[in-house]
């Protein structure tokens, strides 16, 4: 980090070195050299100390190392104008103000959050984006070093942030959905995948949080949290919040009656296999809903299904989808016996996942085994795991366990099932058709561990329930800001002939943070080197260029001239 202040450059001849990169001037002391035996080489260790002044050849702009080697000198008195850093990364930023600009949030958001707070949501959800954390009270060290959207970029406090997170209110989040969603074509058939995850509560009392069955159970309450997402247009659509002890089969029925409270009509649902449930499969008949489901393996219906057709369509290079190397097929039944209509049952084969399958199975059984004869001439109980492979035997007279037997039957069906899984959509379509769109939500998913992983939000760290449902809002205002970077950086990834590891959203952050401005003793910020090609590439994939960050900066210099 550069400090706020001139110093002058060190007097140490043959030490202090220069290095041009741009129109910068960057000055390195050298602090050390190192002689090899052998090759009678002396190489020097060099940092870099400062930025040099372009008005003062001899004065630089000191960084932190300068303080480490050289903790003697003088400094100068530090002025106000430490509020602000003399450095800010600006790159990510205007990213998500297009975005922001593209998505008109300012208009949608303005319409229910007065002008000086709607700064501080947009500053909030641009921080959990670039920050990776969602913890307020580290908002200020983010707001130090970047340009902001509130007012003449003011920095405001973690104790305000507080108090907005408080004053919102349900009003606000709903009138922006109700907005958001009108704006997307209902006379369209769209695909909503909807996903849910759970998150931990390190939180005070919310009458959202509740004991339940977290994937990752650390001994905390917990919330539900669940998003629609358009998988056609590549937006989230809506979320839905709930209590933790409410399983997410039973809280679909309440999602898809908000679908249709927004509008949408020409609708299908893409599920994972956690919400197949008869009540699910009623809810969307009755509104008319077509769905797409991935069934649990092993499940009776189907394997009855597998077995009926196995052998007469895995070989045959017109059932080929070579999009997935898999073999499919499809076929007609009820779902149940009560069922009033008939589903299409679309059955897949993988020989790679065959294999795969097969070979987990002879390792667990392997494992299954070698831990039961270690127990042999013992009194002792077995899991249901256990008797599921294996007959068990053990002497009537004393009760101790004897032997476990293979239950081949068993065994030899799973094998058989190895390599198949099955997808039921309630209309008709093709196997490939089907696969294709339940693979579309795999940008969901990922949509959720971004969520977890990117934007900070494994545990919500607030108290209150208008400070929580306050909070969420924001994280979903991230989340469809940062789907739109994935987007556009994969499309745009497609576009390229190689496959460069700086187009994934978190390398692209590390990447366009880089871009900087600094501020010299005029107190005006200039950016501080070219744009490097890379960075090129990553702002083409959002319609950016050089000349835009240009123009760009001298707005945000104007902005922050004699601002304190």
């Amino acid at each position: 980090m550069y400090l706020d202040f001139l110093v002058n450059i060190p007097i140490y001849t043959g030490r202090i070195t220069y290095r041009k990169k741009g129109d910068t001037d960057y000055v390195y002391y050298e602090y050390k050299r190192i002689y090899t035996k052998g090759t009678n080489i002396t190489n020097p260790k060099r940092v870099t100390i400062g930025k040099r002044d372009k008005d003062n050849p001899s004065m630089m702009i000191p960084n932190e190392n300068y303080l480490k080697y050289f903790p003697d000198e003088d400094l100068p008195e530090i002025n106000e104008r430490t509020k602000r850093s003399s450095c800010l990364r600006i790159g990510t930023w205007l990213v998500i103000r297009k975005i922001i600009e593209e998505y008109k949030f300012t208009e949608i958001l303005g319409k229910y959050i007065s002008r000086k707070d709607l700064g501080l949501v947009l500053d909030l959800a641009a921080y959990s984006i670039v920050a990776e954390n969602n913890a307020g009270q580290y908002y200020p060290d983010y707001a130090y070093n970047h340009p902001l959207f509130s007012n003449d970029m003011h920095i405001y406090s973690d104790s305000k942030v507080s108090d907005l997170l408080q004053s919102m209110t349900a009003e606000m989040s709903a009138g922006f959905l109700n907005d958001w969603n009108s704006a997307r074509d209902h006379r369209e058939k769209i695909y909503i995948s909807y996903d849910s995850t759970n998150k931990n509560c390190q939180a005070g009392d919310l009458e959202i949080v509740e004991y339940g069955h977290p994937k990752v159970d650390i001994g905390e309450a917990i919330f539900n949290y669940a998003v629609a997402y358009d998988t056609w247009n590549k937006e989230p659509l809506f979320y839905e919040e709930y209590s933790g002890s409410i399983n997410d089969v039973s809280q679909l029925e309440f999602m898809i009656g908000k679908a249709a409270g927004y509008g949408y009509k020409k609708v299908g649902f893409i599920l994972d296999r956690g919400f197949f449930s008869r009540g699910n499969i009623a809810c969307m008949d009755k509104n008319g809903y077509n769905f797409i489901i991935m069934v649990k393996g092993m499940n009776k219906l189907v394997n009855s299904l597998i077995l009926e057709v196995k052998g007469s369509f895995e070989n045959k290079w017109a059932m080929h989808i070579d999009e997935y190397d898999v073999y499919g097929t499809t076929i007609k039944r009820k779902l149940y016996e009560t069922d009033t209509k008939e589903r299409y049952f679309h059955l897949f084969h993988s020989i790679s996942k065959e294999g795969e399958e097969r070979s987990l199975l002879a390792k667990k059984l392997r494992r299954m085994k070698a831990h039961l004869m270690q127990h042999t001439n013992e009194t002792i109980e077995f899991g249901p795991g256990f008797q599921h492979y294996y007959r068990l035997h053990y002497n009537e007279q004393n009760g101790v366990f004897l032997f476990p037997e293979d239950r081949t039957d068993v065994i030899e069906l799973e094998n058989d099932l190895s390599g198949y899984f099955c997808i039921i959509t309630s209309e008709n379509m093709t196997a490939r058709a089907a696969l294709n769109i339940y693979k579309s939500r795999d940008t969901s998913e990922k949509l959720f561990r971004g969520d977890k992983s990117y934007l900070g939000d494994k545990s919500l760290r607030i108290y209150g329930d208008s400070a929580a449902e306050s909070k969420i809002f924001i994280e979903f205002l991230a989340l469809i800001i940062r789907n739109k970077m994935y987007n556009c950086l994969k499309d745009e990834l497609m576009k390229l002939d190689s496959r460069p590891n700086y187009m994934t959203v978190p390398a692209a952050i590390r990447e366009l943070e880089k871009i900087e401005m600094v501020r010299l003793t005029d107190n005006k910020y200039r950016l501080d080197h070219a744009v490097t090609a890379t960075q090129k590439t990553i702002l083409k994939a959002f319609g950016m260029d050089a000349p835009m960050v240009k123009y760009y900066a001298e707005e945000i210099s104007k902005i922050l001239k004699g601002v304190k």
